[in-house]
């Protein structure tokens, strides 16, 4: 039931999201925010326990990183609206604590369930033979999966992605994540916000391993020998992932200029 109610869901946004395309109407853009309000309020949810601005005032500001969304979805591009639209709101919700000097905190319990998440995927990586999906890790953490994705998505946010953090590379030099942002106005000490979100949309296009690279690499400033000591694995797998999600990166960035 709830899969059907997900897909009327899907098919109805699509095809508003057609008609908008056409008609720029002001009336069918409130019935996508009416319909996709849902997005915005888990977001919502998740930071309010992590500021102390009130559950209303995030609403409103996660409505704003909806409509942008809508206003720049393209239909023919074939990725869901729900995965393009939710870096928008978490955008605008982060941009507007940054601005009201918000410090986003982290419980200090979380902090040592994500602490002992590393050797427990580690562990369960190598016992399974693959990458532990989150209500495993959920499991031997002895928690809800719902709390484990939201330690999760509190450690993805805890930090802006810094623009000029370099990754090594022996046959190339370094490389640095501002050399996927095209325009030089942006090579500053953070991240412009709109290209933060397009890095963002463009990280969840990746297979989960080569994410993982990447996040260790670049914002955790990992050795490549240190990522396939932490991953298990040789330390040509992880050159080529991190050649390979840089080059997808790229694309995708690219892409969202053309």
């Amino acid at each position: 039931m709830h899969t059907l109610v997900n897909d009327q869901l899907k098919h109805e946004s699509l095809r508003l999201l057609r008609e908008y395309q056409l008609s720029r109407s002001a009336e069918i853009r409130n019935q996508l925010v009416q319909l996709n309000f849902g997005l915005v309020r888990k977001e919502a949810h998740h930071w309010v326990n992590q500021c102390t601005e009130s559950y209303e005032d995030l609403l409103q500001v996660g409505c704003m990183g909806l409509i942008r969304a809508i206003e720049r979805f393209d239909t023919t591009k074939g990725s869901a609206f729900s995965s393009f639209a939710i870096p928008y709101i978490r955008g605008e919700i982060q941009h507007y604590l940054r601005d009201r000097g918000c410090s986003v905190r982290i419980p200090r319990r979380w902090l040592a369930l994500r602490q002992q998440s590393v050797d427990i995927t580690q562990n369960l990586r190598v016992k399974l033979n693959r990458q532990p999906t989150d209500r495993e890790i959920a499991v031997a953490l002895d928690i809800s999966l719902n709390e484990w994705q939201e330690i999760k998505l509190a450690h993805q946010n805890r930090e802006p992605l810094s623009l000029d953090t370099p990754m090594r590379d022996a046959e190339e030099g370094t490389t640095s994540l501002g050399d996927l942002v095209p325009d030089p106005k942006y090579r500053s000490f953070q991240l412009a916000q709109e290209d933060q979100i397009r890095l963002q949309q463009a990280l969840s296009h990746l297979e989960q391993r080569t994410r993982d690279v990447l996040e260790f690499v670049f914002l955790h400033d990992l050795t490549q020998k240190e990522v396939a000591e932490r991953l298990d694995i040789s330390v040509v797998t992880v050159s080529r992932r991190v050649k390979k999600g840089l080059d997808t990166l790229k694309k995708f960035m690219s892409g969202a200029d053309s």
